[in-house]
């Protein structure tokens, strides 16, 4: 019996983030040997104590669906809705819904703000010709104004903090919500529930039809129960999603949430500028400066070049890493830098597998050159960065797996080359990896639009937001 399972190995992805507690849950229930989920969740790698052929590895959620569809691992487990995300796109996906988990429970909704002066899908019909659609779930909203029968509409796919986009940014947003209440808390209204989703078990099609799974689909199976959801993790403040009166000469300046937003607030309050909503252990989707003509919105640094770019905001504060990556992807863009800051200083680098035997990046092409790596996987949240690199190195037989995050859990299985952000190296050593090149060192900056507006008050408020963060960081006009 055990000779015949271990020519059956398994691998299970494993979520991070929001269904992290309930997999725990799930899986300690279920004992499937995995304690290391819990006690580590830094942990990418498990191997189940209890089963000698079951391993795992953690993923960002909105990767396991890929992995388990391109055959690197045999189950998976993430939220129907990243599910959806995938077949929606590509229906011949190799990708067996197996079970639903009963856990990580919410809903897709096409939302508005509850201040734009709509109160149902029909009229919001009535009224538009011309949609903008801001979403994480560019595939889904697709579908979703093609069943509306759209006839003109803009998708605009966005890394998060989707819920700052409406009234002014979109008309409509596609978003995850555990119900209408924590919708409405975010100032948003519900013009239609899209999907219900929940945690479930997901295949591989060719290896469910191929590997006996029967024994970990049982455990597993027997263990669901309802888990009590815990409550959403969150430094943004929950309050009215309500845009100040807009001013004709206003400034729309983007401040970052995330790691960057402690440094940007020590900076802003260096340039002498007073914020409310932008500090403290919760944040504001719509901080208020004391320059009553700067209108400010908080959303995700890697959006920033792009909403910038489309004339969506007149400044913002993003890393260089984020900026080059936009301007790798569309060189005629119009976005540019106006100051570099100090603050948020981090190493784009290439990193390979302790156990390949490289050291840098001519020491690779020779390994590619002899066949071993060929094509090469390379990893990383800069797609564009990460094929700039390959090209100006020659290298031309590559495959880029696009990434949201824990980007070091793919080598060496699932990868050979990770371009990746770093600060010290640490994170990277202790997942077995080594630095084979630094490519550049990313600071934060302030980006603008070279498109010049036609109002001179406004030009002049623009300059002088420039000339202040110029000051505060040390650098005069150039």
């Amino acid at each position: 019996m055990f000779s015949q399972i271990r020519c059956h190995y398994i691998r299970i992805a494993l979520p991070k983030g929001r269904l992290f507690s309930g997999t725990v849950s799930l899986l300690d229930e279920a004992e499937l040997g995995l304690e290391d989920y819990k006690d580590q969740p830094r942990l990418y790698r498990l191997q189940s104590s209890q089963l000698p052929y079951l391993s795992a590895k953690v993923f960002h959620e909105k990767d396991i669906p890929i992995q388990v569809a391109v055959g690197n691992y045999d189950l998976g487990i993430c939220g129907l809705d990243w599910v959806e995300e995938l077949l929606v796109k590509y229906p011949a996906s190799n990708l067996v819904k197996v079970m639903n988990l009963n856990y990580g429970k919410g809903n897709l909704y096409a939302a508005t703000s509850q201040h734009g002066g709509i109160s149902s899908l029909s009229s919001l019909l009535a009224e538009k010709d011309d949609w903008q659609i801001v979403s994480e779930y560019p595939n889904l909203a697709e579908a979703f104004a093609l069943n509306l029968r759209l006839r003109r509409f803009r998708i605009f796919p966005v890394w998060g903090s989707v819920e700052a986009y409406p009234p002014e940014n979109a008309d409509l947003i596609i978003i995850w919500k555990k119900d209408e209440k924590e919708l409405k808390a975010d100032g948003l209204y519900p013009l239609k529930e899209v999907l219900s989703t929940s945690a479930v078990l997901v295949a591989n099609r060719r290896k469910w039809e191929t590997k006996n799974m029967s024994d970990i689909l049982t455990q597993i199976s027997s263990a669901i129960r309802e888990i009590p959801e815990p409550p959403s993790p969150s430094r943004v403040k929950k309050t009215p999603n309500i845009s100040l009166p807009e001013e004709k000469n206003s400034v729309y300046l983007a401040l970052p949430d995330g790691h960057q937003q402690r440094l940007t607030e020590e900076f802003l309050s260096k340039a002498g500028l007073q914020v409310t909503g932008y500090s403290g252990e919760t944040i504001s989707r719509r901080p208020i400066f004391d320059l009553d003509w700067v209108r400010a919105k908080v959303i995700r640094p890697q959006d920033m070049p792009l909403q910038v770019a489309n004339g969506n905001f007149d400044l913002a504060i993003t890393g260089r890493d984020w900026l080059l990556d936009h301007l790798y992807q569309f060189p005629s863009s119009p976005v540019v830098e106006h100051v570099s800051f100090s603050f948020g200083e981090v190493k784009i680098v290439a990193a390979v597998s302790q156990e390949l035997s490289v050291n840098n990046i001519s020491e690779l092409r020779r390994l590619i050159s002899s066949g071993r790596l060929s094509p090469l996987r390379v990893v990383s949240e800069y797609v564009n960065i990460a094929e700039k690199y390959l090209r100006d190195n020659h290298l031309s037989l590559y495959r880029i797996i696009p990434t949201w995050g824990a980007s070091e859990a793919f080598l060496p299985e699932d990868a050979d080359l990770l371009v990746e952000n770093t600060q010290t190296g640490e994170t990277l050593a202790r997942h077995n990896l080594k630095i084979i090149e630094v490519l550049f060192l990313s600071t934060a900056c302030l980006i603008g639009n070279k498109a010049i507006p036609r109002s001179a008050v406004k030009r002049d408020r623009i300059n002088s937001l420039i000339d202040l963060f110029r000051k505060a960081t040390g650098r005069s006009r150039q």
